[in-house]
């Protein structure tokens, strides 16, 4: 099928990427671990047999969760990195050390990707052997890295390919319409993480990604064993690990899922109580960068909403704009009609004890003075 693209390498660029991101300079340490890579990439031709932690075969889904948080998996790899575009490392850490469980696997009125990537795999892994010819089987267990040092890394892969000296491991993924934006240049950084995991832990030397995008169009892409990159992921899983080991916090980043993973870690502060930073430099300088942000985004606000008005005055009574790169809507929303409560409390008091909920307050991160 003309839809079909076969990527032969992982994209340098994302690869690069990921190395910059925890680049050490180059020290006497350094150097020795560069010869030490090296070596590794001159052996990497020798097999080596990841241990069968436990089998899945009928393993329920607590079980298969409590066992994950055992260790760092392939589909965890990318947010230990701090590379997950949903995932932070933060919330990561919540779910290894028990404070939260992943709710990835939520549906919510209809919108369950995980329920559809599971229905769907059987059909795309059958797509994958028609179109290559490659016989694949599922791996039902749990596998470990088998070097004492790495045990910390597990990998659940999707299926095994067998009888092929090109490939050993098939992933298959499904992506809707908005995550298929993120496959438009190619394998997306986290995936080729994840893959890169996989092959670590196994020892084997290349993969496969079928994916199906938007449920209509599949792609197959190679993802050969990158020992530089392994290395990469290796040193940040084990760093993130040492964080889940003594209970300690790793730094949040700009993210959804970390907002989220702090309110969860401080849901509810002491009466009355403070904390003295004043003598705290790191602190400060925390502070005074989120006074300039936010007297910079003031400032940002005012000119955009000078432009907004002034584009106003020439759209006057039209309701549409157009313009070399785009387009301006500006229309009169429809008539609402809804209900006053407060003047129906005020006419029927005993309503409000009839039919009131409690809504659980938040914390709200308020800067008082400069």
């Amino acid at each position: 099928m003309n839809m079909i693209a076969l990527n032969t390498s992982t994209p340098v660029r994302r690869t690069k990427r990921l190395s910059a991101k925890i680049k050490a300079p180059v020290t006497d340490k350094a150097k020795d671990k560069n010869k030490r890579i090296d070596q590794s990439v001159t052996e990497s031709h020798i097999p080596m047999t990841p241990k069968r932690l436990v089998s899945t075969k009928n393993l329920s889904h607590d079980e298969w969760l409590e066992v994950r948080r055992q260790g760092v998996g392939s589909s965890d790899a990318a947010a230990a990195c701090g590379i997950h575009p949903y995932l932070s490392m933060l919330e990561l850490w919540l779910i290894k050390t028990g404070r939260t469980t992943s709710d990835l696997d939520e549906s919510i009125d209809g919108y369950a990707p995980l329920y559809w990537g599971n229905t769907l795999e059987p059909i795309v892994a059958k797509y994958y052997q028609e179109k290559t010819g490659n016989k694949v089987r599922r791996v039902n267990a749990i596998l470990q890295h088998p070097e004492p040092d790495k045990a910390f890394m597990l990998a659940n892969l999707d299926y095994a390919v067998t009888g092929s000296e090109e490939v050993q491991v098939l992933e298959c993924k499904t992506a809707g319409e908005h995550g298929a934006k993120l496959w438009r240049d190619g394998v997306p950084l986290y995936v080729t993480c994840q893959v890169q995991h996989q092959l670590a832990v196994t020892g084997k030397q290349a993969a496969h990604i079928c994916v199906l995008l938007c449920g209509h169009e599949a792609k197959i892409y190679k993802v050969e064993r990158d020992e530089r990159l392994i290395e990469s992921i290796i040193e940040q899983e084990r760093l993130f690990w040492q964080y889940v080991e003594t209970d300690t916090p790793p730094n949040p980043d700009h993210s959804e899922s970390a907002a989220k993973a702090l309110k969860l870690l401080y849901p509810t502060p002491k009466p009355s109580s403070k904390v003295d930073l004043r003598e705290d430099k790191g602190a400060n300088k925390l502070f005074d960068k989120l006074l300039g942000y936010r007297a910079s985004m003031e400032d940002l606000e005012q000119h955009h909403d000078q432009v907004k008005h002034q584009l106003q005055t020439l759209i006057k009574d039209n309701e549409v704009a157009v313009f070399n790169q785009g387009a301006i809507s500006w229309k009169r929303s429809k008539d609402s009609i809804s209900l006053d409560s407060k003047a129906v409390i005020k006419a029927h008091p005993e309503l409000l004890t009839q039919f009131s909920k409690t809504k659980q307050g938040s914390r709200r991160f308020v800067i008082l003075s400069d």
